[in-house]
């Protein structure tokens, strides 16, 4: 049974959450995010709507199938102090995320140094220059190095596992307050990697 065909879930939701979303929205994805940082409709409680640490979103312990309706879903997703939710002009649903709700898929590089430029392509087609508005962090632990792209509003994208590889081959030592650094540089900025030239990638 495809996603948006299921009833009620666990949380006593009302019966297809997603199809009530989809028909909010209008169904059809908009040119870029919604303006949910405008909109501040009742919270109506959580759905079973998951994304996974790589990107895929499940409703009701399904994948959604449709790449359309994941990216028309994409654009009304906020980062609330303590949740993340959905967002549309009349209701507001909290729904979970494993690790970062966005994965960046595609990596384009041109230029080296402080004229390096560095942008990812995500899984639901968000085009970011890491600059500023979208910087760089990494993050480590025993599984290994993850890096993430901020996508917008408190929304980050994970890098996948080959573009990491990808992003630590770029990087280069500097001092830094007395202390040598790896990191990668991007135009004006230096993005530290923690580790070193060796960090695995995970």
């Amino acid at each position: 049974m495809a996603a948006s065909e299921q009833g009620e879930g666990e949380n006593g939701t009302a019966p297809d959450a997603l199809g009530r979303l989809n028909a909010a929205l209008g169904g059809q994805p908009g040119r870029g995010p919604a303006p949910v940082e405008r909109w501040n409709p009742p919270h109506c409680g959580a759905i079973d709507m998951r994304i996974e640490a790589d990107g895929t979103w499940f409703y009701m312990g399904t994948p959604i199938g449709r790449p359309a309706l994941v990216r028309l879903f994409s654009s009304v997703l906020r980062r609330d102090a303590d949740e993340f939710v959905l967002v549309t002009p009349v209701e507001r649903v909290g729904i979970t995320v494993v690790d970062a709700p966005f994965a960046a898929v595609e990596m384009s590089v041109t230029g080296e140094g402080r004229g390096r430029t560095v942008a990812f392509r995500t899984n639901v087609d968000d085009l970011v220059a890491v600059g500023p508005d979208h910087p760089l962090r990494f993050e480590e632990d025993e599984a290994g190095l993850r890096p993430y792209v901020l996508v917008r509003g408190g929304l980050w994208a994970r890098v996948t596992r080959a573009l990491t590889y990808d992003l630590v081959e770029l990087g280069e030592e500097r001092e830094l307050e007395g202390r040598t650094v790896f990191g990668l540089a991007v135009g004006s900025a230096f993005f530290p990697i923690p580790g070193s030239g060796e960090t695995r990638a995970g």
